[in-house]
């Protein structure tokens, strides 16, 4: 079958003709969410979801049952939606386990049931494998990347910043889409939230000015404090010391790592409140970001501990305070913050 682009799927879907299986294949959650929400949507009325869309996972071992799902008449629904998630570990399998999915997938898509809309998942396949053939004969395949190109990731992120800014009924200043796209990285969950946060901030305005975005938005360059998680949680205190050195001679600003380390800190606590989340891609929907940073989350959060991040969220207010009062020293105040984070009795005795 033919590949399209999100886009496409939605143009296609409005005159709401059942698809019988179709691959999302990519690596961005939001394009990927937006796909699952309008299949949700045009084929099963809100009151019957509970019954009409269902969810599995070729990580557990679920293909047989998602495939039996797909065979069977849905209740108080006359079409039903079955995801079935990380179909790429199928590849993974030992050689008859791997056969025998790929042959229950290649017999149900011969006759797919009528009523079924079948929706598979996967990050990426081997296209040399005969998983990847027979879903790229027999599916839809819907493109829900952005790509590994650089340039491309960003100009896809500013159109759709704009878009977002237009839902938001906000303007953005000539040049604040651009700017938005760089800082995040062209990471779209970030991006529409760091929006919905900017309109908010905007507010009578209805305009999203550059000088906010620079204000409010934490670059991804500077969030690459996220490596800082797994030292600060394992109290490895001397290489903590060492990555902010390399951070402060790169030229980033104390008070803009000050805000990072922050927002992390404020994910790390959301991240140990997530419950039954079994991959980075439910992770990384509960959490709003991208899924090798939602699983170095929830990985830190469960190292750290929840009452350790309620006392470093504390520590971080009071560098804050320090930081924006003027501390004579502020590569000091980092410096005594990460001893503190990493769990050293030495901070105790630094100030």
């Amino acid at each position: 079958m033919a590949r399209v682009s999100s886009q496409e799927l939605l143009a296609r879907l409005k005159n709401g003709k059942l698809i019988p299986a179709l691959l999302l294949l990519g690596d961005e959650p939001y394009l990927r969410d937006a796909c699952r929400k309008v299949l949700m949507e045009t084929f099963v009325a809100e009151a019957a979801r509970d019954w009409g869309v269902s969810r599995y996972s070729a990580d557990r071992g679920e293909t047989q049952r998602a495939l039996e799902q797909a065979q069977t008449l849905p209740m108080l629904s006359r079409q039903q939606v079955v995801f079935l998630e990380d179909v790429e570990k199928i590849e993974k399998l030992g050689e008859k386990n791997r056969d025998a999915a790929v042959e229950q997938l290649e017999g149900y898509l011969k006759d797919p049931a009528p009523f079924t809309v079948l929706a598979l998942e996967a990050t990426a396949l081997d296209q040399r494998m005969k998983l990847a053939k027979l879903l790229a004969e027999k599916t839809l395949v819907v493109d829900v990347g952005l790509g590994e190109n650089p340039e491309q990731r960003i100009s896809a992120a500013i159109g759709l910043a704009r878009q977002f800014a237009v839902e938001e009924k906000v303007q953005l200043e000539t040049g604040a889409a651009e700017d938005l796209a760089e800082f995040v990285a062209a990471d779209l969950m970030r991006l529409k939230t760091e929006i919905v946060k900017l309109a908010t901030y905007a507010g009578d305005r209805k305009m999203i000015r550059r000088q906010d975005v620079s204000a409010l938005v934490i670059s991804e360059k500077t969030t690459t404090v996220w490596e800082l998680a797994d030292l600060l949680a394992s109290r490895q205190t001397k290489k903590a010391l060492e990555f902010l050195e390399r951070l402060l001679r790169d030229g980033e600003e104390p008070l803009q790592m000050l805000g990072a380390l922050t927002w992390m800190y404020r994910k790390l606590i959301e991240a140990s409140e997530v419950r039954g989340v079994s991959n980075g891609w439910q992770a990384a929907r509960a959490l709003g970001m991208r899924p090798e940073q939602a699983e170095l989350a929830l990985q830190s959060a469960r190292k750290i501990g929840k009452p350790r991040l309620l006392n470093g969220l504390a520590a971080l207010k009071v560098a804050d305070s320090r930081l924006k009062g003027g501390a004579d020293d502020t590569r000091a105040a980092l410096e005594f913050l990460l001893v503190e984070l990493a769990g050293s009795r030495a901070a105790k005795a630094a100030f």
